[in-house]
């Protein structure tokens, strides 16, 4: 765990803790031109506890470093299924729409004088929509058939699951294709030196959206999807 203080800077913690944007604008503390103040000062201004700010700044450390310390290749199918909803499914379901409020604004303002961030705001929402979609598909459809499949590797069931494996691995193909050229074009999502805080977030959110995206990804195609293609 990181050692964030009262005496940390705001931006240094959304440096650390992209996630931590989500709570500072909810508490209306500015994390972008305003950022370069302790916490402390930041929570004081708003009137707020700053220790019950860190404590909740410490919350999402935690949360995220639990869903980083397990190793689900070692799970048994049910468990690495829930474990796959619940880290990276849920998850999307949160980041995605939460991201969305940023990226329009750095668009906005910025996109003028920097256009590749409208075509970031047009990728954004592909991955968006592709991403949710697909999650729930495999809840509600896919992952079923695989378990009693996984349990029960009857004919019928064999043929039920072939096309739904073969489209999920093309829609994870055309996820990182535009996860891709979002790398691409925001040179290894590097802001500029004279970014703005909310700009640098969008990047650092973006970046660790490709992360999670590429280890969801490897856990269906090379883990979930092989014990599945052991009995096709």
């Amino acid at each position: 765990m990181t050692q964030i203080t009262l005496d940390t800077h705001v931006s240094d913690i959304v440096t650390q803790l992209p996630q931590s944007t989500d709570l500072f604008r909810k508490l209306r503390i500015d994390f972008c031109c305003g950022g370069k103040i302790a916490l402390k000062e930041a929570a004081e201004a708003r009137n707020l506890g700053p220790e019950e700010v860190l404590n909740q700044v410490k919350a999402l450390e935690s949360k995220r470093e639990r869903r980083e310390s397990m190793h689900p290749a070692s799970f048994g199918d049910r468990t690495l299924v829930s474990y796959i909803q619940e880290k990276y499914h849920d998850e999307l379901r949160e980041e995605l729409p939460a991201i969305a409020p940023y990226v329009t604004r750095v668009a906005r303002v910025h996109g003028d004088s920097n256009p590749h961030l409208l075509r970031i705001e047009e990728i954004y929402r592909e991955l968006r929509d592709e991403l949710l979609a697909h999650t729930e598909d495999e809840d509600k459809n896919v992952f079923p058939i695989i378990l009693d499949f996984l349990k029960n590797p009857t004919t019928e069931l064999k043929e039920q699951i072939k096309p739904h494996v073969l489209e999920l691995e093309e829609e994870h193909e055309n996820a990182g294709r535009l996860l891709n050229e979002l790398r691409e074009i925001t040179n290894d999502f590097t802001p500029p030196a004279d970014a703005c805080g909310t700009y640098r977030t969008v990047y650092a959110r973006l970046e660790q959206l490709e992360k999670d995206t590429f280890d969801h990804v490897h856990l269906e195609n090379n883990v979930l999807f092989d014990r599945v293609r052991e009995y096709l």
